[in-house]
């Protein structure tokens, strides 16, 4: 991958394993924009913009994700991070997404990568850019315990609560990649790098990938 081109990295992560903040600080290194989950469902919610209202800004303006940008004041920050996957106890583990929002943000992040160099977490990137000419897609996974003691951290929950948490956030996205991509998220085939968090920090990680990057 070229960083002195128009680039664009695809983050896929496990539930736990530190992959988004991983994502976020290469961003900042690289100093280009980070995109998640969220980020894409609250901007398809907010403007209520579907595939074919995207093809109608297409058709107006070339760079239509900038101008986007520009005319509607965008923030990175329109949601927090852990809306749309939320595990909720005693749900059974569904799809989230309609195929319109999947379509329209399918066509969002295609946009986004034409249009400026960016990491993206999640969302089927390693899927939907894979024919990007300038693009690393990479795998973020670690051990169940260190996932489970992680979640407990963050969101407070005990050690069976966030083991039941993982178990459906991880089967509700293998079920998203499976409908969606035919294949499925743990398929290394599908990316350019796949990194296991034990004994390793985020910086250290990060660290990985920017060298891996750069040889």
């Amino acid at each position: 991958m070229d960083t002195k081109q128009r680039f664009v990295i695809t983050i896929n992560r496990e539930l736990g394993s530190g992959g988004r903040t991983v994502g976020e600080k290469i961003a900042d290194k690289l100093g280009v924009p980070f995109y998640d989950k969220a980020v894409i469902k609250a901007l398809t919610e907010k403007y209520r913009l579907s595939a074919e209202a995207i093809e109608h800004l297409k058709g107006l303006q070339h760079n239509w994700w900038s101008e986007f940008k520009r005319t509607m004041s965008f923030s990175q920050r329109l949601a927090s991070s852990s809306e749309y996957y939320t595990a909720v106890m005693g749900d059974e583990p569904v799809l989230l997404t309609s195929d319109e929002i999947f379509a329209a943000e399918s066509e969002i992040l295609k946009g986004i990568a034409a249009e400026e160099s960016c990491v993206i977490a999640g969302r089927l990137g390693f899927f939907l850019l894979k024919d990007h000419p300038n693009c690393l897609r990479v795998l973020i996974q670690a051990p169940k315990e260190y996932r489970i003691e992680r979640v407990m951290g963050k969101q407070g929950l005990s050690h069976e609560e966030a083991e039941k948490a993982i178990d459906k956030v991880d089967t509700m996205r293998e079920n998203y990649v499976s409908h969606y991509a035919g294949t499925s998220r743990y398929d290394a085939r599908n990316y350019d790098l796949v990194i296991n968090m034990a004994g390793k920090t985020e910086d250290e990680v990060v660290d990985l990938i920017l060298k891996y990057i750069a040889s």
